[in-house]
C-alpha cells in the first residue's frame, strides 16, 4: 500500500463509526466449585449501514463474499442471508419501540477465511434521534442452534453511562449449566474501550461471571492485516476453548443437563416497563 493510499485510508477510517478492538474473554464458574479461563481475542464493531462501504474500500474486508475476514448477514438474524439491519429493525418495530430506524451497531467476531462461531453477538440499536434505545443480545450454543434476547436501555443510561439490564435465562447454552438462571448485564456502549460484563444468577446464588474488554483500533487494511498475523485461529480457538473447557468442567464433576427443545419463538422481548418479558 502507498504512502498516499495509506493516509486516505486512515483518513477515511477516522470517521467510521465501524471498528475493531483488540482485548481479553474470561469467564469465571464460581459454584459449586471455581473454573478459570481467559484468552485475547479481537472483534468488530460494524454500524450495520457501513457494510457495504467497508467492503468496497477494504482489501480484506468483504461482506457476504469470502476474504481473509468477512461478515455474512446469514451467520445473524435469521440465518437465511436476509439483512440482520432489516431484521433488527423488524424487531424494534414488533416490539413497540417508537424509533426503528436508527443506526444499528453490531458487536461480534468476524468470519476468518470463512470460519466464525460467535457465542454472543450484541446489538445496539439507537433512536433515529440519536440516543440508545435498545439492547439485542443474540446468543448461540454449539449445536447449531440460536435466540434472542431484546432490552430496552433506560433513558438514563441511553447516553454514555454504565447500563444494567437483565432477563431471566430461557436458551441453554452450556449442558453444565442449568436453565434456571438469570443473566445480569453491565457494559457500555463501545467507544475508545470496549467493557462488556455478563453475570449467570440461580437461586444456589452466582454461578458464572464472563466478561470481554478490549482497546479499538481503527478499521483499516493495515490493522486487519495485523490481527490476522496476531489471531489467525482465532475461530478455532474459540470453538476448541470451548469443548476443552466443557471436558475440563465434566472432569471436576459439573452435572450434566440434557438439553431441551429450543424455544419455540426466535425471540424473547422484555417489556419495556422492565416489569416482565414475553417470548415474540
Amino acid at each position: 500500500m502507498t504512502e498516499t493510499a495509506a493516509s486516505t485510508q486512515s483518513g477515511t477510517a477516522a470517521q467510521l463509526r465501524s471498528g475493531l478492538y483488540r482485548g481479553m474473554v474470561t469467564h469465571a464458574r464460581l459454584i459449586p466449585f471455581r473454573h478459570r479461563f481467559a484468552y485475547r481475542v479481537f472483534s468488530m464493531l460494524l454500524d450495520l449501514q457501513e457494510v457495504d462501504a467497508l467492503s468496497a474500500r477494504l482489501r480484506l474486508f468483504s461482506h457476504n463474499r469470502f476474504n481473509l475476514f468477512s461478515f455474512f448477514d446469514r451467520d445473524h438474524a435469521t440465518r437465511d442471508g436476509r439483512p440482520a439491519l432489516e431484521w433488527v429493525r423488524e424487531q424494534l418495530h414488533a416490539a413497540g419501540f417508537e424509533s426503528h430506524e436508527g443506526k444499528v451497531l453490531l458487536h461480534c467476531f468476524p468470519r476468518i477465511f470463512g470460519y466464525v462461531f460467535n457465542p454472543i453477538s450484541i446489538y445496539f440499536c439507537h433512536h433515529e434521534e440519536g440516543p440508545l434505545q435498545a439492547i439485542l443480545y443474540e446468543v448461540k450454543n454449539t449445536f447449531g442452534q440460536q435466540h434472542c434476547y431484546l432490552i430496552p436501555v433506560e433513558p438514563d443510561q441511553a447516553t454514555g453511562g454504565t447500563i444494567r439490564q437483565s432477563c431471566e435465562k430461557g436458551f441453554y447454552v452450556s449442558p453444565f449449566m442449568d436453565m434456571t438462571a438469570t443473566y445480569r448485564f453491565r457494559l457500555k456502549e463501545p467507544g475508545d474501550r470496549l467493557s462488556i460484563l455478563i453475570r449467570q444468577d440461580t437461586p444456589e446464588g452466582e454461578i458464572l461471571v464472563a466478561t470481554h474488554t478490549g482497546t479499538r483500533e481503527a478499521m483499516t487494511d493495515r490493522t486487519l492485516l495485523k490481527m490476522a498475523l496476531l489471531y489467525p485461529l482465532l475461530t478455532a480457538k474459540v470453538v476448541a476453548g470451548i469443548h476443552w473447557e466443557a471436558l475440563r468442567l465434566w472432569i471436576k464433576g459439573a452435572i450434566f443437563h440434557k438439553r431441551p427443545d429450543a424455544p419455540e419463538k426466535p425471540i424473547t422481548v422484555i417489556n419495556k416497563s422492565s416489569t416482565g418479558q414475553r417470548t415474540a
